[in-house]
C-alpha cells in the first residue's frame, strides 16, 4: 500500500543520480524526482526488507534507511505507485549511500536497471502530474 505526503520540492535541474564529487544530491541527478511518501519492499540475495522512499523519479530512487547497502549491491524491487493499484517490480543497483545530516535521512540511492518504458513513463506522468498540482 502506498502512502502520499504531498508536501513536495523539485529538483528539476539533476544531472545524476550516481553523482561525481563536488555536487550536491539534486546536482547528481539525471531527472528531477517526486518526494512523495511510498512503501518499497526490496531483497537482496539473502534478506527483505521493508522501507520507505520519498524521493523517486523514471532512474531511481532514495530508500531510507540506517542500514544501506555498499554501493554496487543489487536489489530487487517492488511498490505501488500513487493513485494506482499495480505494483512495479523492478531491479536496481546502489549507486550512492548517505549517512544523514541536518533535516535529511540516512539512506541509499538506487538506480534503476531494469524498469520496462512503461513503467518509466507511470513514475514519470506521475512526476509531471505532482509539479502541475503546485505539490513540487
Amino acid at each position: 500500500m502506498a502512502r502520499i505526503s504531498m508536501d513536495a520540492t523539485d529538483a528539476t535541474d539533476a544531472t545524476d543520480v550516481g553523482g561525481a564529487g563536488g555536487l550536491d544530491d539534486d546536482d547528481r541527478r539525471r531527472s528531477g524526482r517526486a518526494h512523495v511518501t511510498v512503501r518499497i519492499d526490496y531483497s537482496t540475495v539473502d534478506e527483505i526488507f521493508s522501507e520507505f522512499t520519498r524521493d523517486i523519479n523514471e532512474g531511481g530512487l532514495f530508500i531510507e534507511t540506517e542500514k544501506p547497502h555498499e554501493p554496487g549491491t543489487e536489489v530487487s524491487m517492488q511498490f505501488n505507485l500513487p493513485g494506482s493499484q499495480e505494483v512495479l517490480q523492478t531491479i536496481g543497483r546502489v549507486v550512492r549511500v548517505s549517512s544523514g545530516g541536518v533535516g535529511e535521512p540516512a539512506g541509499m540511492g538506487i538506480e534503476f536497471d531494469e524498469l520496462t518504458p512503461g513503467d518509466r513513463l507511470k513514475i514519470d506522468q506521475i512526476v509531471r502530474a505532482l509539479r502541475s498540482e503546485g505539490s513540487l
